[in-house]
């Protein structure tokens, strides 16, 4: 098997030697780059074009949410956990809607961060309770301010079977890639359905058209695989 390469870009120190300690433990894992900013992070991934970046929010000369467009603009098949202390509802929407593959806890413990490395490799969509409970509680704002404007009047949203099946599949997590997969059609075919139901939708990113979807679909609300906290 071989080995996950991961990029660490994180502005303290300590975060990014006790991630590198950790990571250093598991022999299928190799730590190819350390970067203390954004900017720094965006070079090494295009350069490295890791299998993961474990990506801090707050860092100087650029964020993290605007090296994670960035990344995954250049290295597209690279997967981005975003790491942070803290949970703030509209930073989850923004890294989700910028194409994270997930969240991670700084204060994890370690056997956890490692578990959520190998989920986000192994293709899935991963948070922390926390974070999800945050998410869900964001998401379901939105839907219900849809509900109540669809209740006022507006025009109903007529999707087609096509749709409806894309717009499923993204409630419960999928990347355009997964959906391609599951569909068995092509990718770029699949970015072509997700601009006209957002269209539709009268959305501009992923985030609100999840938050819309599930107006739409409200027994698929929390859908999306979350970490327990405790084994």
């Amino acid at each position: 098997m071989s080995k996950i390469s991961i990029v660490i870009a994180d502005d303290q120190m300590l975060t990014r030697e006790g991630l590198q300690t950790i990571l250093d433990l598991e022999e299928n894992m190799e730590v190819v780059g350390v970067a203390i900013n954004g900017e720094e992070a965006c070079e090494l991934a295009e350069r490295l074009q890791p299998t993961l970046v474990l990506l801090d929010i707050q860092m100087p000369v650029m964020d993290g949410l605007t090296a994670l467009k960035k990344i995954k603009a250049s290295c597209p098949h690279t997967r981005i956990l975003i790491l942070t202390t803290f949970v703030e509802a509209d930073y989850i929407v923004e890294g989700i809607a910028g194409g994270a593959s997930g969240y991670m806890l700084k204060d994890m413990d370690a056997d956890k961060m490692i578990a959520s490395i190998r989920d986000t490799v192994d293709g899935q969509f991963v948070l922390p309770a926390s974070v999800a409970n945050k998410l869900a509680a964001r998401m379901n704002q939105l839907a219900d301010d849809f509900g109540r404007q669809k209740r006022a009047g507006e025009k109903p949203i007529k999707l087609t079977e096509r749709e409806e099946e894309i717009g499923r599949l993204m409630l419960k997590g999928l990347n355009n890639r997964e959906i391609a997969e599951a569909l068995s059609i092509a990718e770029g075919t699949v970015r072509n359905y997700i601009s006209g139901l957002y269209g539709k939708l009268e959305v501009m990113d992923r985030a609100h058209a999840v938050a819309r979807l599930q107006g739409l679909f409200p027994s698929l609300r929390g859908s999306i695989i979350v970490q327990r906290e405790t084994d």
